[in-house]
């Protein structure tokens, strides 16, 4: 494992941490940079790594440079790295949305190796899952070094362009939600049947986990026939399902993500 530098003590920067340290990486070969000493200091506490005010000194420790600052933050941060620090052979990686490759390049070096991902919040308990897209200065060993990082916090995929990162947005980035807001709508009618908040919870958090793992375990099942398998003719789950379809529920889905997906485009845009 190569050093790595991570600007940025937020959410996802420290998910990554986590993960890598969980997974054996040695915590003096990782540095955090924040302007506040809270955030850095307690990360330094709870994984051991090293922790620092200055980003310079972060990337000139480092071999990979993770930027985890707000995507307006991006070109400011790049452009006093690349003032002060000799940046050759470094790679950077940005886990920003919205944050073209071109506009990081242009505030590094033309020439520099940049890696867009698009990772989502589950990578905060180890099932992330990061779509990576890299520049054609990015080497073989720095796209091996990225992996090893990147899998610390669950799945990833390669994507063929970087307009692969707007499709994995509107799929995985923003897809914790989606479940989060049908499992909401669940636990509230759990709780107008008088089951208890405590009951309601547990009895839609177990039915999801369930659901996805005989996903996970079934890899070889359409999921569509996973759905057929529970639902009997004339039964309960069937008519719950054709409430679901009668009322458009794919179609909705299919309207939300492309919603999702335009937005994503904005951003970038902008």
């Amino acid at each position: 494992m190569t050093k790595i530098a991570f600007i940025g003590a937020g959410n996802m920067n420290g998910a990554i941490i986590g993960g890598m340290v969980k997974n054996g990486v040695d915590p003096k070969s990782i540095i955090v940079t924040n302007p506040s000493p809270e955030k850095r200091e307690a990360l330094s506490a709870k994984y051991g790594i090293l922790n620092t005010a200055d980003n310079l000194e972060a990337v000139a420790f480092a071999d990979t440079v993770i930027l985890g600052v707000k995507p307006h933050l991006i070109v400011e941060v790049c452009k006093n790295i690349t003032a002060n620090v000799n940046i050759d052979n470094k790679c950077f990686v940005s886990v920003a949305a919205g944050c073209l490759l071109k506009t990081i390049q242009a505030a590094l070096h033309e020439n520099t190796a940049v890696i867009r991902t698009m990772p989502n919040t589950p990578a905060q308990v180890g099932l992330g899952m990061t779509g990576i897209f890299a520049n054609e200065f990015v080497t073989d060993e720095q796209k091996v070094a990225v992996e090893k990082v990147i899998a610390c916090t669950g799945e990833f995929i390669w994507l063929e362009s970087e307009a692969g990162i707007d499709d994995v947005t509107c799929v995985s980035g923003s897809g914790p939600a989606y479940f989060f807001l049908f499992m909401e709508a669940m636990e509230q009618h759990a709780k107008t049947l008088g089951f208890t908040a405590e009951q309601s919870r547990l009895l839609v958090q177990q039915t999801a986990f369930g659901a996805a793992s005989m996903v996970v375990d079934n890899p070889e099942v359409e999921i569509g026939q996973l759905r057929t398998n529970v639902t009997s003719k004339g039964g309960t789950t069937q008519a719950a399902l054709l409430q679901f379809t009668d009322g458009g529920l794919p179609e909705l889905v299919a309207t939300a993500m492309t919603a999702a997906h335009t937005r994503a485009k904005e951003l970038a845009k902008n």
